[in-house]
């Protein structure tokens, strides 16, 4: 965002930088401090959580910041941040009261853990960008309603394909033609994919090798375009989306792939593909006037009716900053749900599961995740893969199949549950899962 650059030199100027606490320290958090301490004027990294301490003055460590304080309090907090020392918060909940914080940034991609970061930094009047699409798939539209109730943002990030895809959409929209489809490019989709098979590529680039495994397996793409659907109102043409279909050739007839009138019909879907290589995310759209197609064809877009616009890469904490300017200057909110869930992310068995066994978390041996319409996914009481961990199996579940709200005990005394149940009421009229929640002691009772 061009505006962006000129309104933080303004605050560096002022001497009234946008003060960011960070939650969450670990390859993403490490990236994001570095590019705001070193390459960002009028904003300071001013407050780091993380559940290892010591990772987050390693954090700052990497971005060549020394004198690190630790804080126990909210007063020590604030004390450090007058002082412009580097401060490591003992507990978020010191980051979310200090009034010397203006963003929090969420970097864990925990569901259960942010909902109640979030829901705690509401209600001391704190904005919030999300790199963490985990949560936001699985609970945004009700967390959006907690967050305009406290006056405050919720917003996905800038660099991220959410932001990069809405930011595109955006741009098109602007331009007067219609979106039909929303497009996130991959490199690689085997849903069988475990941190065994992934640890290696992980230990190279220093990530974690759950987080590589979610973003092999499609769970991390169908968390990302779920969040862009529920942001525009597409769906997806079948759960799964197109599954990574295999596209090498060119972006240019892309298209190639999509039937108008099913676009027309579904009133435009979110989807992926492995493939074309040189293209991160790109969106096909139509122009109602023939006298703009032709200019359109002439600026060497094609013959249409759909014209491909795309982007070559995403820069992710490269770009988050912009993000965290866009909500604090400029009270932009990058993705939010238009309303209710358009579209979720069911949990798919990713080998034959035993009852008796106990779920783990996304990314890992157990399950993988499919962005499906919400409709199906409340008609079938399919479970979010977003709150997998620590559920227990009630019976067998075969290699592929969906898993249900019947097929497990839930992970007892979960906020993120509640939510979800709530926001299947306030914006569905569904009860059934609040029912659900209510008339399982499994629900109630650590397994």
């Amino acid at each position: 965002m061009i505006i962006v650059d000129n309104a933080l030199r303004a605050r560096e100027a002022a001497g009234r930088p946008i003060r960011v606490g960070m939650v969450g320290a670990g390859f993403m958090g490490q990236g994001l401090t570095n590019q705001i301490v070193n390459s960002v004027p009028g904003m300071r990294m001013s407050a780091i959580y993380n559940r290892n301490p010591e990772r987050a003055v390693q954090v700052y460590h990497y971005a060549r910041l020394g004198d690190v304080v630790r804080a126990g309090t909210v007063a020590a907090l604030d004390e450090a941040i007058r002082a412009g020392r580097p401060v490591v918060a003992d507990d978020p909940s010191l980051i979310c009261r200090s009034t010397l914080i203006d963003v929090i940034v969420d970097v864990t991609g925990s569901v259960e853990f942010g909902a109640n970061v979030f829901m705690d930094a509401f209600q001391h009047g704190k904005h919030v960008v999300m790199m963490n699409a985990e949560v936001d798939a699985t609970i945004g539209p009700i967390l959006q309603v907690y967050a305009r109730r406290h006056g405050v943002i919720l917003s996905a990030c800038d660099g991220d394909e959410p932001g990069l895809q809405m930011n595109l959409f955006r741009w098109v929209r602007g331009l007067g033609l219609t979106p039909r489809v929303i497009g996130n490019v991959k490199g690689l989709q085997d849903p069988y994919r475990t941190p065994t098979t992934q640890r290696a590529w992980a230990e190279r680039w220093e990530q974690n090798a759950a987080m590589v495994t979610s973003f092999a397996d499609g769970s991390k793409i169908s968390f990302e375009q779920t969040i862009v659907a529920n942001a525009t109102g597409f769906k997806v043409r079948s759960r799964g989306m197109s599954r990574g279909v295999a596209y090498n050739g060119s972006i240019m007839d892309i298209h190639q792939l999509y039937d108008l009138d099913e676009l027309r019909d579904l009133g435009g879907i979110v989807d992926y593909t492995v493939g074309p290589s040189g293209v991160k995310a790109f969106i096909l759209a139509e122009h109602p006037d023939p006298k703009q197609r032709h200019y359109l064809n002439l600026y060497k877009l094609g013959e249409g009716p759909l014209y491909p616009f795309w982007v070559p890469y995403h820069l992710v904490h490269f770009e988050t900053p912009n993000a965290i300017a866009r909500v604090a200057l400029f009270g932009d909110n990058l993705a939010p749900p238009m309303d209710g869930p358009v579209v979720e992310v069911c949990a798919v068995a990713k080998r034959d599961l035993e009852a008796g066994e106990v779920l783990d978390e996304y990314g890992m041996y157990m399950t993988y995740g499919e962005a499906a319409n919400a409709d199906e996914m409340s008609r079938g009481r399919y479970l979010p893969e977003g709150l997998v961990q620590g559920c227990r199996l009630l019976r067998a579940v075969p290699k592929d199949a969906v898993l249900t709200y019947d097929d497990v005990a839930l992970s007892p005394g979960r906020l993120a549950d509640r939510l979800r149940a709530e926001q299947y009421e306030r914006f569905r009229g569904e009860t059934w899962l609040s029912e659900h929640l209510a008339a399982s002691p499994a629900a109630l009772t650590p397994a």
